[in-house]
């Protein structure tokens, strides 16, 4: 019934592809690959009523013009990938442990929310309450010290620090960064 709090979030299921039970996904993962593999199982977060398995089996994963398309054991047909539509599919970190010894820098999103927003100086401007995965960069939601909620480019040239067991992240904003949103 719920998932385990090891389950990283690797995609949303979107529209049926073809006739054979294929759907398109949006990849919340930077290495679809490793985490797209025949035989893979993932767990399931859908609307209720939608008769949607707890679990899904990958059956088949391919690009096809720089999209995602996987195929599932347990859905033979387009009928049945039409009911998958909005799913977002889970795999539980655990049990796919790391087994590159060369740990490149990247980060969850259970690993930044929480964390204090420091300027290089120290003082404290908010705490990140997410992360945005977007086509081109992605990008910090911050609740800044006042209240107001901000995004904040996930790049080095800006976000220079991200020390987890401190428990902050160092943002370097240009001028005007955290004034967009101000009338």
């Amino acid at each position: 019934m719920s998932r385990s709090t090891d389950a990283l979030l690797v995609a949303r299921i979107g529209k049926p592809h073809g006739l054979r039970g294929e759907v398109t996904v949006q990849t919340h993962t930077d290495d679809p690959e490793r985490r797209f593999v025949e035989g893979t199982t993932f767990e399931t977060q859908a609307a209720v009523g939608t008769g949607v398995p707890r679990q899904l089996t990958l059956a088949t994963a391919r690009k096809h013009r720089e999209i995602w398309l996987l195929g599932f054991a347990e859905i033979p047909d387009r009928t049945g990938a039409e009911s998958l539509r909005g799913t977002r599919l889970f795999l539980d970190v655990s049990a796919t442990a790391h087994d590159d010894t060369d740990e490149d820098d990247g980060w969850y999103e259970h690993d930044l929310v929480g964390l204090a927003v420091q300027d290089p100086s120290g003082a404290t401007l908010g705490e990140v309450t997410g992360l945005v995965v977007g086509a081109a960069q992605d990008l910090l939601e911050v609740r800044l010290t006042g209240g107001r909620e901000a995004l904040v480019p996930f790049v080095e040239a800006i976000v220079t620090e991200v020390d987890t067991e401190a428990g902050h992240v160092v943002v370097d904003a240009p001028a005007g960064l955290f004034d967009l949103d101000e009338s």
